[in-house]
């Protein structure tokens, strides 16, 4: 199979928009993206894309992604909205690697986009709730954040894992969105503001908790065919993986888990021939402060049971071995559904081509994209690795 690579990706800011349209806001990102390529791209050049999002409020539930990809000029290019709830546009950005291999296709948009903050809260909360186990977990009245409570309970139950380390994602997150001009929560916490929030769901509280969002991130992935005619220093997409699990954690035998970002990474790491400690960052899926705990050892950068201490000795900060989340992550970047995946893209783009500003790492090589989908329904992981004299 051939080579896939990532030559451009860029978002829309992220948080409430009332004056913007799902439409205007996947325009903002598609020519964010489209003037991130370094030798430039032509609409023409497109030969397929993929496009996430769960349709949240029910605008355009049938053929969404038509719906953005003609508005943004690319007339006749076949399109498929794809859907694995906040995992969509992760999984968008599998599709178009995959399309790139399999020799269908050279050049492939991927992206994704929500619109999350027009509706009443009781409706936002709805659309929220159908990517969980309906019948029996949310009609029995489960929220997310109920369920990340119970998974969060549970691994401090088993591990020792305390509110003030869960406190510290929060604490770290924000200090990266804070030099994130697209973040929806741009601002930093304190220790303190972060372990005195009002509690949301017992031992989660509000800053332990990613905002709704509205926005949109798209990616632009080619083959190793044409990736010389776009750019002189190529990102490899080196590894993907995939994996599903019950769509309800009370089928699950474990809640101090996530089985199936468990599967993605072993896949792409196999695919990457690489072990964890090659990534030299990540962007994981921190809808909940557990999550990003979780997601340090289901990911392999840390011992079961040792994320807490991981994250408290300050290794996944900016400035640490393995900073994580160097966007701000959901929590204070924001989590608009559907862009999601695309948008942890658009973070690796921006880290392997030096241009991520006041948060940019020091020459990293190697970066790592992890999309979760509800509670752990779908996991997909990318590595995606800057081509030097070395490794090329």
């Amino acid at each position: 199979m051939r080579d896939a690579y990532l030559i451009g990706a860029g978002q829309s800011p992220y948080g409430a928009f009332p004056d913007e349209s799902y439409r205007s806001l996947f325009r903002t990102a598609f020519e964010a993206a489209v003037e991130s390529v370094p030798n430039g791209l032509e609409t023409d050049d497109v030969d397929e894309a993929f496009v996430g999002t769960l349709g949240v409020g029910g605008r355009q539930l049938g053929l969404p992604g038509p719906a953005v990809t003609e508005h943004v000029g690319l007339d006749g290019v076949p399109c498929t909205r794809v859907e694995n709830a906040c995992a969509a546009s992760g999984f968008a950005v599998r599709q178009a690697v995959q399309a790139v291999k399999s020799g269908m296709a050279d050049v492939v948009l991927a992206g994704g986009f929500e619109i999350m903050t027009d509706t009443s809260s009781d409706a936002t909360k709805y659309w929220l709730g159908v990517s969980g186990e309906t019948e029996w977990e949310r009609l029995s009245g489960t929220t997310f954040s109920g369920v990340y409570a119970q998974m969060a309970s549970a691994h401090m139950d088993a591990y020792g894992t305390t509110r003030e380390q869960l406190s510290h994602v929060a604490v770290k997150n924000h200090a990266n969105g804070a030099k994130n001009p697209h973040a929806q929560l741009g601002f930093e916490c304190s220790l303190e503001d972060a372990q005195s929030a009002p509690v949301v769901a017992d031992p989660l509280n509000l800053y332990h908790c990613c905002p709704t969002s509205d926005g949109a991130a798209c990616a632009l992935i080619v083959s190793e065919d044409v990736v010389d005619d776009y750019t002189d220093e190529p990102i490899r997409v080196a590894g993907v993986g995939a994996g599903s699990d019950t769509v309800g954690l009370f089928q699950r035998d474990s809640y101090t888990g996530v089985p199936a970002s468990q599967r993605a990474a072993e896949a792409a790491y196999e695919m990457a021939e690489i072990e964890p400690g090659a990534v030299d960052f990540a962007e994981v899926h921190d809808c909940f402060a557990i999550a990003e705990l979780l997601a340090y050892e289901d990911l392999g950068f840390c011992e079961k049971g040792d994320a807490g201490e991981f994250v408290e000795s300050g290794a996944t900060r900016l400035e640490g071995e393995l900073p994580v989340n160097t966007s701000g992550g959901l929590k204070s970047k924001g989590h608009p559904i559907g862009a999601t995946g695309a948008g942890q893209v658009v973070e690796a783009f921006k880290q392997l081509s030096g241009t991520a500003g006041d948060r940019q790492l020091e020459n990293p090589t190697r970066g790592l994209t992890h999309n979760v989908g509800g509670s752990g329904g779908a996991a997909v992981v990318h590595v995606f690795e800057k081509e030097t004299e070395v490794n090329a």
